[in-house]
């Protein structure tokens, strides 16, 4: 989520298209047999806190890599699938929807309906902002808003993602101080976003919430700075970064199959 050039951006999202796309057009999936056998030994895990503690624990030491995703305004979207290399979002991503999924040929359906408003695959209907990613997984019923006394709204108008109209947001967050406060309502798996300085982005930033075995408070993450998924103090990277405001949603149990 961190600024680039526009000239940059675009020959990043050239370069990883070339990677992924087979001779016919279509995105070529990298293997996803890890994350197919954390499906299954994530059953063994009766909570979806716990089933994404163990899924996104599985996967510390990913490399980090932007804009693997492909498509744009002038580009068909393609749906791309890996577990090879994540960014921020990315990472979330994966971690949810194997946590979320039944059985290994699930992982698919619910991985689109994250990255996508209403499952749509299309370059207009991804959650192209993390507030969105936030609101539409709220309103499809994966997560909720997690509210905590203290909480505020905050309003973005954001325009930074070339070819998408601008957008207004009335964000609920929390201070700093009132997070690390209220260290007690949180769990791991919780999912944190790291509101932007900038008046025309949202957040800059998005992981996990971590407890590590003396119960300290740590951010999981696909980082940029170091290269690949790892734990980090919480405090660390708030105090790194100038982090004054944070979101918290939290990932739903998903309805038992009839």
């Amino acid at each position: 989520m961190h600024s680039v050039s526009a000239s940059r951006r675009e020959m990043l999202r050239l370069i990883a298209g070339a990677a992924l796309l087979g001779v016919d057009g279509r995105a070529a999936r990298a293997d996803e047999k890890r994350v197919d056998k954390l499906i299954v030994e994530a059953r063994a895990y009766p909570t979806i806190s716990r089933r994404i503690d163990f899924i996104s624990a599985a996967l510390r030491g990913t490399g980090y890599r932007g804009y693997t995703l492909i498509g744009g305004p002038r580009q068909p979207e393609k749906f791309v699938v890996r577990d090879d290399v994540f960014d921020c979002v990315t990472y979330l991503e994966t971690v949810l929807a194997a946590a979320i999924a039944r059985k290994p040929d699930e992982f698919d359906g619910v991985l689109r309906k994250i990255r996508y408003h209403n499952g749509v695959v299309e370059w207009r209907e991804r959650n192209h902002y993390f507030f969105q990613w936030c609101q539409h997984n709220v309103e499809n019923g994966l997560f909720r808003w997690l509210a905590i006394d203290g909480a505020i709204d905050i309003h973005k108008t954001v325009d930074s993602q070339k070819g998408l109209d601008t957008r207004r947001f009335t964000m609920p967050v929390v201070p700093r101080a009132v997070f690390l406060a209220k260290k007690e309502l949180l769990q791991t798996g919780d999912v944190i976003g790291f509101v932007s300085h900038r008046a025309d982005l949202d957040y800059f930033h998005a992981g996990l919430i971590a407890f590590s075995p003396k119960n300290e408070l740590l951010l999981r993450h696909a980082s940029e700075s170091e290269h690949r998924v790892l734990d980090e103090r919480m405090e660390r990277f708030l105090d790194r970064w100038g982090v004054r405001y944070v979101s918290l949603v939290r990932p739903l149990e998903p309805p038992q199959a009839a």
